[in-house]
């Protein structure tokens, strides 16, 4: 069932012009970055005002005096309508760290141009190596999404990135299901094999994992969204259309426990052709406004959601891309880019939000992560929740990208921030935390053991 503040959310928003687009904020440094997490909250908050709400952010680089953020935001909805959600700000501390197995969360975030991971899946690699390493690994599509591939490691959670940055934030937490029943949305493409292509993936899925698709609808007129880039070359975007999609979830309340939506993304025709032949040099520009949509959704409901792009036209599909850079050829052998998502919400776990419920046995929480491994410079709410919660983190600077933040500015407890060449040294520091050891204790020479004398006045006879 929906939670309980949201049956009709979004029934009268055909008429208003709600918005997802994406905005750049200038939010002042705090002193020594101390509490940056209330602190950007009361800033965004007094500058975006009760209409807007917050669905996804980022600093993508410090100057001397601001933190340079860009945000995307659901905009002109009546206030009503969004009381009783939590913010994307808020912040609850973890009480104890479990300690009785050792999981990790993964992220490569979305449209930041990664090395590892900006592409079709291409940091599935990694995400089985680190799993190796620990008990549970929590990752989201973004990382073992292939189009038609999805070989997450089988102890893997597939989780949308917010409520990954809820789990993080201590307000939801994550239940094991043995399957989801989905329901999938598809844009009524003006080009009918498209849309044939898409039942059939799904009927494929039907027929192969015993996937549970409820209903398949399609959206007449579809979904809009266009992608664009922000500043700091993020891909990001804007969509229109929404209430279309909420219409559906409201009427459909309580036969689906997870959404897949798969609608055009609007690109320049030329992206298409640019995207494969600059060798992987050019950032996903479909990405940003998926995630957009996905953390929009999975924010309203409460439930997993994942998207993939259809093919915009025939021509699009028709293109030669002759010998493509390895990292982006799953995306050039596939039509639909459907099954990867199917796969991954087939099993993606319930999101549990009510705080009564978080206490219960068998629900992942904070407290069960053990640490968090990100490309080097990424600053985003799961960077900070990490570093507030007091959980480790592994940043690869290998996985270079488009972000400019010096992560060792920030006020880490000592032993909390590993900053690592690569995915092996991740995996290695993963293994000595699992151990106990400092991994530290494994190089040479070792740093010399301090002793500090603590003087104190002669003894008096109010000392005996």
């Amino acid at each position: 069932m929906l939670p309980t503040a949201l049956p009709g959310l979004l029934n009268e928003f055909e008429g208003m012009q709600v918005k997802l687009i994406e905005r750049q904020v200038r939010i002042p440094v705090a002193p020594s970055h101390h509490s940056l997490i209330s602190h950007i909250q009361k800033t965004i908050d007094v500058t975006l005002g009760d209409t807007v709400l917050p669905v996804r952010f980022v600093i993508t680089g410090v100057t001397g005096v601001e933190y340079n953020c860009e945000l995307g935001t659901l905009e002109g909805m009546e206030v009503e309508k969004t009381r009783g959600l939590n913010s994307i700000f808020s912040f609850s501390p973890r009480k104890v760290e479990r300690t009785d197995t050792f999981n990790a969360v993964f992220l490569v975030p979305t449209g930041i141009g990664a090395e590892i991971g900006g592409h079709a899946g291409d940091a599935t690699p990694a995400a089985r190596v680190i799993a190796t390493a620990c008990d549970t690994l929590v990752t989201h599509p973004n990382v073992v999404n292939a189009s038609d591939l999805n070989e997450m490691p089988e102890n893997a959670l597939y989780v949308e990135g917010s409520s990954i940055t809820q789990l993080l934030m201590g307000t939801a937490g994550l239940q094991r299901v043995r399957a989801n029943r989905v329901l999938v949305l598809i844009d009524a493409h003006e080009t009918e094999v498209f849309v044939n292509d898409t039942v059939n993936a799904v009927s494929a899925a039907r027929a192969t994992y015993g996937f549970d698709c409820v209903k398949v609808v399609k959206l007449d007129p579809p979904l809009r969204m266009t992608s664009c880039f922000t500043d700091s070359g993020r891909a990001a975007g804007e969509i229109e259309g929404l209430y279309r999609v909420c219409t559906v979830l409201d009427e459909h309340d309580g036969e689906f426990d997870a959404v897949a939506i798969a609608s055009v993304v609007d690109v320049p025709d030329e992206y298409h052709k640019e995207y494969f032949r600059r060798d992987g040099k050019m950032v996903n520009p479909w990405g940003g406004v998926e995630a957009m949509l996905t953390h929009s959704l999975s924010l309203l409901y409460g439930l997993p959601t994942a998207h993939s792009p259809m093919l915009e036209s025939q021509a699009v599909a028709d293109f030669d891309l002759g010998l493509v850079e390895p990292r982006l050829a799953a995306e050039a052998v596939s039509f639909t880019f459907l099954q990867c998502m199917l796969k991954g919400l087939h099993r993606s776990p319930r999101i549990i939000s009510h705080p009564e419920a978080l206490g219960e046995a068998g629900i992942f929480t904070a407290s069960d992560v053990s640490c968090l491994v990100i490309p080097d410079k990424c600053v985003g709410l799961p960077t900070l929740a990490a570093l507030e919660q007091g959980i480790p983190v592994i940043a690869v600077r290998e996985n270079d990208n488009l972000m400019q933040n010096d992560l060792e500015v920030l006020p880490w407890a000592k032993g909390q921030l590993h900053v690592v060449e690569n995915y092996w040294e991740a995996v290695g520091v993963m293994t000595s935390l699992k151990a106990g050891i400092v991994p530290g204790t494994l190089r040479r020479p070792l740093d010399v053991t301090t002793v500090e004398t603590r003087t104190f006045a002669s003894a008096t006879i109010n000392d005996v």
